[in-house]
């Protein structure tokens, strides 16, 4: 379960500002990215986060670079980088292995492995908070953030390496088809009854702790699979905000 929560926690901040960049759909799309890698990963028997991050890592590389290069925008670039790599992995995964690699099973994690995956939880959340001051200025104007020395482009590429390293992480929870989802829903839901930055922060953290904590609870006393429990759950949470949101709107 502690797994499950601090990935979710670095996942559901790294949503809030994914909201703020109108950069939803962006995380849905680099899940499919890292289909290819797993897929390697797997066949010739290494770890599939291995393969997952190497391949995210030169995606949004490539993306950084054609952004800056070219005139079009992110999620037009993002878009054919996730078409093609969702193509190439639906190819060369191993079918046995094609089902976890979709809707993930973080239950199935190693010892190594759920350490690993808590110390980079750990350092994801620690390099958005670092940042998440310049993220916001740069976000109201990048002019005037360029005028007070934040250097825009290389805040946009550390951005996008964290983005790579929380899907990465995200997918042995979820899976490659809800990686969106782990990423979004906390912090849409937050976003139904925040009135600050630092309100909707610290509500998309604590919702999507909520949903992984009774996601891996109702998955092990039930025997479901903890990924779409942790989506229904989220789902849930959102409604009811959102419900909240509207009945206050109506006072």
């Amino acid at each position: 379960m502690l797994v499950a929560v601090f990935v979710a926690a670095g996942a559901s901040l790294l949503g809030s500002f994914a909201i703020l960049k109108r950069m939803a759909l962006v995380g849905d799309a680099l899940s499919h990215v890292a289909l290819p890698g797993m897929a390697l990963a797997l066949i010739f028997k290494f770890d599939p986060f291995i393969g997952a991050i190497a391949f995210l890592l030169t995606a949004v590389t490539g993306i950084w670079v054609i952004e800056y290069r070219s005139s079009l925008s992110l999620e037009t670039i993002v878009g054919v980088f996730f078409t093609a790599s969702l193509a190439i992995g639906a190819l060369i995964m191993p079918e046995h292995d094609l089902i976890e690699a979709l809707f993930g099973n973080i239950t199935e994690l190693t010892l190594r492995e759920s350490l690993a995956s808590i110390a980079l939880s750990i350092i994801l959340i620690v390099s958005l908070l670092s940042i998440y001051k310049k993220l916001t200025l740069n976000m109201v104007s990048e002019e005037m953030a360029q005028s007070i020395g934040i250097k825009n482009r290389r805040l946009e590429f550390i951005y996008l390496l964290s983005f790579a390293l929380g899907v990465a992480l995200g997918i042995r929870f979820v899976g490659a088809l809800l990686m969106g989802s782990l990423v979004i829903i906390p912090a849409a839901s937050a976003k139904n009854i925040s009135r600050s930055l630092h309100s909707f922060m610290s509500g998309s953290v604590v919702f999507g702790v909520i949903a992984a904590a009774l996601g891996i609870y109702v998955s092990k006393t039930y025997s479901f699979p903890p990924g779409p429990i942790f989506i229904l759950i989220s789902s849930v949470i959102f409604l009811t905000t959102l419900f909240i949101r509207q009945a206050k709107k109506g006072l």
